[in-house]
């Protein structure tokens, strides 16, 4: 009976130690793994708040958003897989706190240009069923190779590239899934619902 007390209830003296030990590695090889899986989640994925009403009604201000880090190849652009529709987000070309989001409208070497609110990309008039509210802009633009032409959405309140030009594409930080946050908002943003297409 003795020695059955003893092998159930070992000597802390015996033993104790060895357990600690065990317990600090597991500890510490759990840390390791969560650090190394927080890593590689934050290098092919980033999560960003909408913070301005420039993308209403497809994003609102305090969308969470999941942005795809992985999802154009910019040293092969253009042949990579931008195209006109995505919702990107990106670094503005000029001094910014923060990333803008924004969505494409016009890629190398295309023309882009807006006569009454109306879209034209190389003489071509875009159908753009996402855009809400009838806009007033006027203009044309050359889009340089290695560069994209975005806008907001929501055109009568967005800083895009009718005021400050295209954005380079080294400057585009990924592609924007899916609004995961608030549930009510939750919902993909899938560039074949929302891509612009010419109309005859």
């Amino acid at each position: 009976m003795e020695n059955f007390r003893t092998e159930m209830y070992p000597d802390p003296a015996l033993g104790g130690e060895s357990s600690w030990r065990q317990m600090l590695i597991d500890i510490i090889e759990t840390l390791v793994i969560s650090l190394v899986l927080f890593a590689a989640i934050n290098f092919v994925s980033a999560r960003i708040r909408v913070e301005s009403v420039s993308m209403r009604e497809t994003l609102l201000p305090g969308d969470f958003v999941l942005v795809n880090r992985m999802a154009y190849n910019v040293n092969d652009f253009p042949t990579g897989e931008i195209k006109r529709g995505d919702v990107v987000v990106f670094d503005p070309p000029f001094a910014a706190p923060e990333p803008y989001i924004k969505r494409v409208i016009g890629l190398p070497g295309e023309v882009v240009a807006i006569n009454d609110g109306k879209l034209y990309i190389d003489d071509t008039l875009m159908n753009e069923s996402y855009i809400q509210l009838k806009y007033y802009s006027n203009g044309s633009w050359e889009v340089p190779q290695n560069e994209i032409f975005v806008m907001g959405d929501n055109r009568n309140n967005s800083s895009d590239s009718r005021s400050w030009g295209t954005v380079p594409t080294d400057n585009i930080i990924g592609k924007a899934l899916f609004v995961y946050w608030p549930i009510e908002q939750w919902g993909a943003l899938a560039s074949s619902a929302v891509a612009a297409t010419g109309s005859p």
